[in-house]
């Protein structure tokens, strides 16, 4: 309810009374049908040209899914804590009116490397064991189940807080400037590519640093896959100094993911484990190098 009174309060200020209603209506639906989906589920920001010319309004999709398909998210406020672009020149918030489908957009202003940013809010969950059990192994966090074995948890529910760190590269016009791709928003969980993807091609490597509370984190597992063949999926672990290699193997949309996973502190009530979800998107080119 807290979402819809700040949806309400902020649409009146912007639009007619029947666009109020309209906008209402539609969020509520979607939220009353998506109950548990936004949870265990890849979160990913997917602008609707990922190569754009200067001048070009990009639109930008929220989507909530698996194997780089899945539901549209709007733009609510709420949701989210930090919703940006570094373009460039300098960085700037995304556009966007509550319950817009896209969820905002930006106006390329000059040619170069875009980077977006979308910073959720906390979420909260309660999963049975073997569920919980079940998504730990896929995102490689299996010193979860033992850490629940050692405090007499396993056959407990986990409850749990969550939040998503996710960022995309655009690339607009050819030739312009390319070190936005490697800036910091400092996300709690931050994947930092260490080489622009749009100077890739297919058979290339993509370095990468993860960070975690602006600090490179080890042993962290990184999976990164294309929306044509979700099923071919490219892993490594984050080594001491916070960084893994990924073999590009073939053009296309690319998911770059990893979430990590801490016990929450012994003060902080309401749940036993935080996660945080970090994911990069971005386009790659079909002429090998």
């Amino acid at each position: 309810m807290k979402v819809f009174t700040k949806f309400l309060s902020a649409s009146n200020t912007l639009a007619g009374p029947r666009i109020v209603s309209i906008r209402l209506a539609a969020v509520s639906m979607f939220a009353l049908g998506h109950v548990g989906l936004l949870y265990a589920h890849d979160f990913w920001i997917e602008p609707v040209n990922f190569r754009p010319v200067t001048g070009d309004e990009v639109p930008l999709v929220l989507r909530v899914g698996q194997n780089l398909s899945g539901d549209r998210l709007p733009y609510i406020n709420d949701w989210f804590s930090d919703y940006r672009v570094v373009a460039p020149s300098g960085a700037r918030p995304i556009d966007g009116l509550m319950g817009d489908d896209p969820a905002g957009s930006f106006q390329a202003l000059e040619s170069g490397v875009h980077l977006v940013g979308y910073r959720s809010t906390r979420d909260f969950v309660e999963l049975e064991p073997a569920k919980f059990d079940s998504y730990l192994v896929k995102e490689g966090l299996e010193h979860i189940i033992d850490l629940r074995a050692e405090r007499g948890e396993s056959d407990r529910p986990a409850s749990e807080y969550y939040s998503r760190c996710a960022k995309s590269l655009i690339e607009v016009g050819r030739g312009g400037p390319d070190k936005a791709y490697a800036a910091r928003l400092g996300y709690t969980l931050e994947l930092v590519p260490q080489e622009n993807p749009y100077a890739l091609r297919p058979g290339d490597t993509l370095p990468l640093l993860l960070l975690y509370e602006n600090e490179p984190i080890e042993g962290i597992l990184i999976i990164a896959f294309t929306s044509d063949a979700p099923d071919h999926r490219v892993r490594a672990r984050t080594d001491a100094d916070g960084r893994a290699e990924l073999p590009l193997d073939r053009p296309g949309l690319w998911l770059v993911k990893a979430v990590h996973m801490i016990a929450v502190p012994e003060e902080v009530t309401g749940a036993d484990w935080e996660s945080f979800w970090a994911s990069l998107t971005f386009m790659l080119d079909g002429v090998a190098g």
